[in-house]
């Protein structure tokens, strides 16, 4: 069964909330030859340096990541609290100050509202207060990693589409070479039949025989049926990779060397100006593919 071709450019971005904390997670990825992660998050969110790392090795093959965690938990609860070590000073104290004076015992009210006594206070998180904020934080990491998946599969399938495109382009300049290849050994016959005959016009004339020969040796340096072969041998196969999906970029980048230098050679043996020129154009097409070609995965 195929699978999706994916790319290795993505980004995506994830959020959550605990009990006034909230979070967020962003990941962003470019092609790389292999899978790297850089991950940032926290002081005291160290441990989920290696969490990362394990997720991504799950849904990926290659591709340098850049993670980035941010937390802000500034809104805490705040509560009121009784300082009980002032509380116990204060009550015995203003008892003992209310009889000296013979005065009215002091309040309620009036003790709360001494200086210390009443104090705003962080409420502190339980330990499983923590460990739910955690497990939510890595459930967001799941989310993010599954939006990074679906962006870069998305992507590949464009990567795809663009690919099968310059195939197409370049088995229409493969035809173009191969006709213009059949009629080769004709026009180079007749060339150097008048290059021959403009040098010897003066001289002796030289055997039909000679002239064959000649005529079989520069045939054979120019014929150029073997790089075309596998020029299409190296399409198909290609195609076979797009069609089979999954992580192909490394043996499609490798086509994408064999296929340039089946150009290299085409040129080199080019005989004409139009071959010459076909040749060019090919490795043009070549260079654009293996542009897309390396953000495969």
């Amino acid at each position: 069964m195929s699978k999706a071709i994916a790319s290795m450019t993505g980004f995506s971005r994830s959020e959550g909330e605990y009990v006034g904390t909230t979070w967020s997670w962003e990941l962003k990825s470019v092609n790389g030859k292999n899978l790297d992660a850089r991950c940032r998050v926290p002081n005291g969110y160290e441990a989920l340096d290696a969490k990362v790392r394990s997720e991504l090795a799950k849904s990926f093959k290659r591709g340098n990541f850049h993670v980035n965690l941010m937390i802000d938990n500034k809104q805490k609860t705040i509560k009121l609290q009784v300082n009980e070590e002032i509380l116990q000073q204060v009550i015995p104290l203003a008892t003992r100050i209310g009889n000296e004076l013979d005065a009215v015992a002091p309040s309620i009210d009036g003790i709360l509202n001494l200086r210390g006594v009443l104090e705003l206070v962080e409420e502190e998180e339980t330990p499983m207060d923590q460990e739910k904020r955690l497990d939510l934080i890595y459930i967001s990491l799941e989310e993010a990693i599954f939006q990074m998946a679906e962006m870069r599969l998305q992507e590949g399938s464009r990567l795809a589409e663009i690919a099968q495109s310059q195939l197409n382009d370049i088995e229409a300049l493969h035809k173009k070479a191969s006709d213009l290849a059949a009629t080769q050994p004709t026009a180079l016959h007749d060339r150097f039949k008048k290059q021959m005959a403009e040098l010897l016009k003066d001289g002796s004339p030289v055997s039909d025989e000679r002239m064959a020969q000649e005529i079989a040796i520069l045939v054979t340096k120019a014929d150029i049926r073997e790089e075309l072969d596998r020029l299409a041998a190296h399409v198909a196969a290609a195609r076979d990779l797009l069609a089979q999906g999954g992580p192909c970029g490394r043996k499609l980048d490798f086509l994408c060397q064999e296929f340039n230098r089946e150009a290299n050679t085409l040129c080199s043996k080019s005989a004409d100006v139009t071959m010459t020129s076909i040749g060019i154009d090919l490795k043009a097409t070549i260079e654009q593919l293996r542009e897309q070609i390396q953000n495969v995965e």
